[in-house]
């Protein structure tokens, strides 16, 4: 795609950010107002069935052309080995919201601070079939962090351009029988990397808010 071409889908630099805050500023599926965070007590029902989790969907706002980060989890990582996954982790009892989660967990896996992260908003909760109810949170970088990433739990880190992202084209639905049930998820291929399961549903989401819903 060209850069007239993204800019024209809304990929320019200015109009993503006014568009993606817009888009993104409605709340969690809790019932509770635009303004107020989702904390750590907020979830606690969940707790009982699923564990609750917090990522971050980190936007490179990089000047013609944004890119997602992404990780790929380290061979022996005890939760989805080798897959690809956005930074992102447990809540734990002394983070304040999923914001503080998400940005824990980004700065503890890449090495990249805060202060490098402007949050833009929230994507709505996805429950896993392996146990987990993950809440992503979207975050605009800036190029200019140092990547520092944590070894025991991540392999790699790489970008996708965000336009190859929200193209429709590039998902697919595939099926596999787990547990007894039949489960359907989405696949984006890029490269050699094959990006499915809860990373492509929260991926998916993120493409239908900022370029299907009106």
């Amino acid at each position: 795609m060209s850069k007239q071409n993204r800019q024209e889908n809304g990929f320019a630099e200015t109009r993503f950010k006014i568009e993606a805050r817009r888009r993104l500023r409605q709340q969690l599926c809790f019932g509770a107002n635009a303004d107020e965070a989702v904390t750590h007590e907020d979830f606690q029902q969940d707790k009982k069935a699923l564990c609750p989790a917090a990522v971050l969907v980190p936007i490179v706002n990089h000047h013609d052309r944004p890119h997602i980060l992404l990780t790929r989890r380290a061979d022996d990582h005890p939760h989805h080995a080798g897959q690809i996954s956005f930074p992102g982790g447990k809540i734990a009892g002394h983070d304040k919201n999923i914001e503080a989660t998400a940005l824990r967990e980004t700065f503890e896996e890449t090495g990249v601070e805060a202060k490098y992260i402007e949050l833009l908003g929230h994507l709505e909760r996805h429950d896993t079939g392996t146990g987990f109810c993950i809440y992503p949170v979207v975050g605009l970088l800036d190029p200019a962090f140092t990547l520092r990433p944590c070894a025991r739990e991540v392999a790699e880190i790489f970008e996708v351009p965000l336009d190859y992202l929200m193209s429709p084209d590039n998902y697919r639905l595939e099926k596999l029988f787990w547990g007894g049930v039949e489960r359907r998820f989405y696949v984006i291929d890029y490269g050699t990397y094959r990006i499915w399961g809860a990373t492509a549903a929260i991926l998916k989401m993120l493409q239908e808010r900022l370029f299907e819903q009106k």
